[in-house]
C-alpha cells in the first residue's frame, strides 16, 4: 500500500485530535501501520513570533522530519490533527509530509461545539472567551479557504463511528491490511 496522510481538520472544539485518536486506533486494529500527529503540540510553546500568532513555521518545520521518520520506521498512514487555513497552508504541509494528503474537515452545530468548549476550559474564564470567540472566526476562515477534500458534519455520532466515516470517505481501505 502506497504510503498516504490525512488532516483532520475544523474549527476548535470540533474534535479533531480526539477524532484522529480514534482513527488511529481503527487503523491498529486492522493491522495499518501508521502515526498520529497532534500539530498543536508539535508547536506548542511560548510565546510565538509576532508575525506567526500560530507558530505554522515551527510546525512545518517539525512535521518534516517526523513525517520522514515515521515512514521510514514503516508507517502507511499519516494521521493529522489540526488547523489549515489556506490553500498555500495545505500545500506546505503536503510538501512537508512529502506523501499524498487527503484533508476531511469536521464540522459540529453550534451548541455542540461551544459544550465541547466550555468542558474543556471549566477552570479556564481566558481561554474559554478566546476559544468560543475564535471558533466562528475560525469557522469563516476555513469556509473561505475550502481546503477540504471531504466535509463531515458528526452532530451526535460516536466518536467510533465518526471515524470510521472519515476512513471510508477519504477511500481509505477497510479491510485487514498490513505493510
Amino acid at each position: 500500500m502506497p504510503a498516504s496522510a490525512l488532516l483532520v481538520t475544523g474549527t476548535v472544539g470540533v474534535g479533531k485530535s480526539v477524532t484522529a485518536n480514534m482513527i488511529g486506533s481503527l487503523l491498529q486494529a486492522r493491522l495499518v501501520q501508521h502515526a498520529v500527529i497532534d500539530l498543536d503540540e508539535i508547536r506548542r510553546r511560548w510565546p510565538a513570533p509576532p508575525d506567526d500568532p500560530f507558530d505554522f513555521e515551527l510546525e512545518l518545520r517539525n512535521l518534516q522530519p517526523m513525517a520522514t521518520n515515521y515512514l521510514a520506521a514503516g508507517a502507511r498512514r499519516l494521521v493529522m490533527a489540526g488547523v489549515c487555513e489556506s490553500r498555500q497552508d495545505r500545500d506546505r504541509l503536503a510538501a512537508a509530509v512529502g506523501v499524498p494528503l487527503v484533508v476531511c474537515r469536521l464540522r459540529v452545530p453550534l451548541a455542540v461545539m461551544q459544550t465541547r468548549l466550555r468542558q474543556r476550559h471549566a477552570a479556564d474564564p481566558a481561554g474559554l472567551a478566546w476559544h468560543l470567540a475564535r471558533a466562528g472566526q475560525l469557522d469563516s476562515i476555513l469556509d473561505a479557504a475550502d481546503v477540504a477534500d471531504v466535509e463531515l458534519s458528526i452532530d451526535e455520532r460516536t466518536l467510533p463511528e465518526v471515524a470510521a466515516e472519515v476512513i471510508a470517505a477519504i477511500g481509505w481501505s477497510t479491510s485487514v491490511e498490513s505493510k
